[in-house]
């Protein structure tokens, strides 16, 4: 039995009649009639046989390494058999060359089948001589129709299997057009059986639409194993690799590619490139902020200035608006230095965001710097959590930023007081235990 719904397009909303603007997503024009089977429950349904949780294999899943070490960093050591993963981001991000070079790489030990649904085989050709050579013993087709991908697949049986687009895909069963929900809930299904039914490792393409979301209302995350995030960085050609979702590894590990002629190359040392061209000027912070296993060396840069308007600006970017917002408060209270009385600009350079309170130090002092028109000490970096009694208190892995600050040549550690640092580090401790002493720095 079947009756007549309607569904948004956008964001899978159902209803029970047309209207012009979904009350779901707000979006115009996007409910189209579908119809509905409604099911019942089959008598005939065959009892299953539960199993122990402890009778099965303790073995780590088996992954397939490439020779990018920051790809198989934010993996959590390489692609897993049987998983399926998508990575996304802005449309020319780079996100089909890196796939190219990453099934260039295992096609020498592996099966590797590279579907495209936007691309000819002239095109993935040309711009595989440019970037991996002649020489490639990956396999390549051009198709949109997930029906005859999934056949050759079953017949094939490769052992990782790379579809680019999934957006341009449709199944014949779905009658609805590519891209849209429903095509995208029922190929992600589809695919999600075949990678597990055959084991079989599944690399999806999707792009990140103009509101930000990825394949329409991230309507593929619940389905997959894995989700990664291809972004930009406005300041060079650098790409990060972030991971959002893994089921098998880590979600804060980042991998860093820089966007060559020749394709992406491994950036194993970003701090070399993030501590280039930094300034000793007021209003100027370095901070270390670890991300996964990697410390980050990152400036932050404040400007403070008297307001004209009726109500102080808050220009904040790379950390959340809030936490800035109080920062400034706990200094005022303390300090006596009337940051609500004043603009405040703040950004993280390099485009990064901090989500963490390891940071706290260096935004009251990039806040003090630029109010008081005085440079912090060349090659400092401040460390610590500021409390809202105006108590700095320490943070975490206190050694392993101390350990990367000593790499790149760094003289000054400010710390709160009671941290214990290393015996054999050479670098100069600076202690404080509060607020008030934070003047200490600038006479």
């Amino acid at each position: 039995m079947s009756k007549l719904i309607f569904e948004c397009q956008d964001c899978g909303q159902q209803l029970l009649k047309w209207q012009g603007c979904c009350p779901s997503c707000k979006s115009w024009n996007s409910i189209s009639e579908q119809k509905n089977t409604l099911t019942t429950l089959s008598n005939t349904a065959n009892v299953k046989t539960m199993q122990q949780l402890n009778s099965q294999d303790q073995n780590d899943f088996k992954r397939i390494l490439s020779n990018f070490k920051e790809w198989d960093r934010v993996l959590g050591g390489g692609i897993v058999q049987g998983s399926i993963n998508i990575l996304t981001g802005d449309p020319g991000i780079g996100k089909s060359t890196l796939l190219l070079q990453i099934a260039h790489k295992l096609a020498d030990q592996q099966k590797v089948f590279y579907f495209s649904s936007e691309e000819s085989l002239h095109q993935v050709s040309n711009r595989a001589k440019r970037i991996i050579g002649k020489n490639s013993k990956l396999f390549f087709l051009s198709e949109n129709n997930l029906d005859h991908i999934i056949a050759t697949i079953k017949a094939e049986k490769p052992d990782l299997v790379i579809i680019d687009s999934i957006q341009n895909c449709f199944l014949e069963s779905t009658n609805s057009s590519s891209g849209s929900i429903n095509q995208l809930r029922d190929c992600g299904f589809a695919l999600m059986q075949l990678a597990k039914n055959y084991n079989i490792a599944i690399i999806l393409t999707a792009h990140i639409t103009k509101e930000g979301q990825m394949a329409g209302p991230k309507t593929l995350e619940h389905i997959v194993d894995t989700v990664f995030y291809l972004q930009g960085e406005d300041r060079w050609q650098i790409r990060v690799l972030r991971a959002v979702k893994n089921r098998f590894g880590p979600v804060n590990e980042l991998g860093f590619f820089e966007m060559h002629s020749d394709g992406l190359q491994e950036v194993t040392d970003i701090n070399q490139l993030l501590l280039e061209g930094l300034s000793n000027a007021p209003g100027a912070a370095l901070v270390s902020y670890l991300e996964g296993s990697r410390p980050l060396l990152l400036e932050l840069q404040a400007l403070t200035l008297p307001t004209k308007l009726s109500m102080p600006q808050r220009v904040i970017t790379g950390i959340e608006h809030k936490h800035v917002v109080l920062i400034a408060a706990i200094l005022e209270k303390y300090l006596k230095i009337k940051f609500s009385m004043q603009d405040i600009f703040f950004k993280v350079s390099g485009n990064f965001k901090i989500k963490t309170n390891t940071a706290d130090l260096g935004i009251a002092l990039a806040l003090l710097s630029s109010h008081l028109q005085q440079p912090l000490p060349e090659k400092t970096i401040a460390l610590g959590e500021l409390s809202l009694t105006g108590s700095i208190k320490p943070v975490s892995q206190i050694n392993t930023h101390i350990k990367e600050a000593e790499r790149f040549g760094i003289q000054q550690i400010i710390l709160p007081k009671g941290v214990k640092v290393p015996t054999s580090s050479k670098i100069k401790i600076v202690h404080f235990s509060n607020a008030y002493e934070l003047l200490n720095l600038f006479t």
